[in-house]
């Protein structure tokens, strides 16, 4: 049969043995103290767990049955192998403590459970506020950086338009310039041309006269004028490659407003729940080479400065230009008339006196006439002396020297007559002379030089309108 509580295995349903009794010590609990809990990302600490520690007797051999008192009244025990069991169970006093001390951990971690619960839920409201905050104040500055970058858009839109503009005017003034200077050459030419047609005039006309002078300084007008207007061209190209130069920077910038602006704009729409978010490592790394508020406003600031400077310069030169095509134009045209007046006044000159030298010619001719009617004239008187002077010298004598003396003063008339007949032939021939040279300088001002100097660049051409 089999005792209530045992097992035929049991260790006391054996042979009897020697076995050593446990001395059971008192329990000892200890306990971690409570830690407050830390965010995450720090090291957790070991949670608490509650531990009993017992010392174990030593164990002792146990005595015989015989040694053992028994008491003769008392019936031999059925289960002599339970005693060993019994001794090695804890005290009520033990268990009471070993209970108190499970409850009491139980609390404590219990409590320390609910306080790390609160924490952690008051902790994740802290950090959900603040995840929102901080998610609207990026939202604030990116709404403010997006407002930054439409000012600095338009700012430099509108620079860039008035500078292509500038540029624009600028390159037309630079092409006024260089067709001002060409149509310069024309009229510059035609001066070159009538100067040397008169370097073949003959003798006495050519003289350094008002139009020799006018046309003097029309060259040198004409050749200043070009080399000015060449000058201020090659200036408005340096102006213009400067121009570009802030143009490029203009449009770099503002690709890259744009570029910030798409970038930013999508930043600005996205939320917690977009697709598109992903987690990105090293992202928070500060890159020593990106700009900050203050110099990526002043970077726009200069590009905008050093535009306006560059059409602040350009400005200047299309003034300057203006102003040299127009008081170029003036004084071309003033020296243009000026000569043609001298040119006019000297033709008036030289047909003046040709005329008077035509008249001249033909009274010399009249007299030419004249006295070879004087001298045939006193020819055939002479002739008709000869016979009487032959009478007379066979007659008588006075009256051979009165016929001899008439002679005489007949042929000594005849002599000068015959002398002023080469005068005039010379004269003549001198008159002749003189006239062709006022034909020719009549020629040459006027039908040479004045019908080239009938056509010459009118105004809007001479300012570089074509």
């Amino acid at each position: 049969m089999e005792f209530l509580g045992t097992t035929q295995t049991a260790s006391y349903c054996g042979p009897k043995k020697s076995c050593a009794l446990s001395e059971l010590p008192p329990a000892t609990i200890t306990q971690e103290s409570y830690q407050p809990y830390y965010l995450p990302g720090y090291r957790y600490l070991n949670s608490w767990r509650p531990s009993l520690f017992y010392k174990v007797s030593s164990n002792q051999s146990c005595p015989d049955d015989g040694s053992i008192g028994q008491n003769p009244l008392r019936p031999p025990t059925i289960l002599p192998a339970l005693r060993t069991a019994l001794f090695s169970r804890y005290s009520r006093h033990d268990w009471d403590q070993a209970t108190s001390a499970q409850l009491r951990g139980a609390e404590t971690s219990r409590q320390w459970a609910s306080r790390m619960t609160a924490d952690s839920m008051r902790l994740m409201q802290d950090k959900d506020q603040l995840t929102r905050q901080m998610q609207e104040g990026t939202s604030r500055n990116l709404g403010q950086r997006l407002s930054d970058i439409g000012f600095w858009k338009s700012e430099l839109t509108y620079e860039l338009d008035r500078l292509l503009t500038e540029n624009h005017a600028l390159d037309n003034a630079k092409k006024r310039m260089e067709c001002a200077s060409d149509e310069l050459e024309g009229p510059l030419q035609v001066a070159l041309e009538c100067l040397y047609h008169r370097e073949k005039r003959i003798g006495v006309d050519l003289v350094h006269d008002n139009v020799e002078k006018n046309l003097i300084q029309e060259i040198d007008l004409l050749k200043c004028s070009q080399n000015q207007m060449k000058k201020l061209a090659e200036r408005c190209g340096i102006q213009l490659r400067d121009n570009r130069d802030a143009q490029h920077a203009l449009e770099r910038d503002l690709a890259d407003k744009n570029s910030a602006q798409f970038i930013d704009e999508k930043c600005f729409n996205l939320r917690s729940t977009s697709d598109s978010i992903n987690f990105f490592h090293g992202v928070e790394k500060l890159n020593g080479t990106v700009s900050v508020p203050e110099t990526w406003a002043k970077y726009s600031d200069n590009n905008i400065r050093h535009s306006q400077n560059m059409r602040a310069n350009s400005i200047r030169l299309r003034e300057e230009a203006e102003n040299l095509l127009d008081s170029s134009s003036d004084q071309i045209w003033k020296q243009f008339t000026n000569t043609n007046l001298a040119f006019n006044s000297r033709i008036a000159e030289v047909t003046d006196v040709k005329n008077k030298l035509q008249l001249q010619l033909a009274k010399t001719m009249q007299e030419i006439f004249q006295t070879e009617n004087t001298i045939m004239l006193l020819e055939r008187a002479i002739m008709a002396k000869e016979c009487p002077l032959k009478v007379a010298q066979t007659r008588l004598v006075n009256e051979s020297f009165t016929i001899d003396d008439t002679l005489q003063t007949l042929k000594l008339r005849l002599c000068e007559a015959q002398d002023t007949l080469q005068l005039l032939v010379l004269s003549k021939t001198r008159l002749e002379h003189d006239l062709s040279v006022k034909a020719n300088s009549l020629f040459l001002d006027k039908e040479k030089c004045m019908t080239m100097r009938k056509t010459f660049p009118s105004t809007p051409r001479l300012v570089g309108y074509s």
